[in-house]
């Protein structure tokens, strides 16, 4: 491995995802001015709109579409073209 193409100022950051309001520490480099304490300590606050917590693919959650509502919708402005 390469010497000297790492980053040297690792440290433990908070991120914490927006939509549900879950913090999950770990050692990251990125630059933050906002803090949070996490049971009794101080970190480094980096706010996330979407983690794996949250998206969908991860935690088999999907969006409710409104298909029936779409079908009669169809259904009323082009009717059954097979009736004729």
């Amino acid at each position: 491995m390469k010497k000297g193409i790492h980053p040297e100022n690792y440290r433990e950051v908070a991120f914490k995802d927006m939509s549900n309001d879950e913090v999950f520490i770990t050692r990251s480099t990125v630059a933050s001015k906002e803090t949070i304490e996490v049971d009794g300590k101080t970190y480094p606050l980096v706010k996330l709109e979407i983690t794996s917590s949250s998206h969908p693919f991860f935690t088999g959650k999907q969006k409710l579409v409104d298909t029936a509502g779409r079908v009669d919708k169809f259904l009323s402005r082009y009717g059954d073209r097979k009736k004729k």
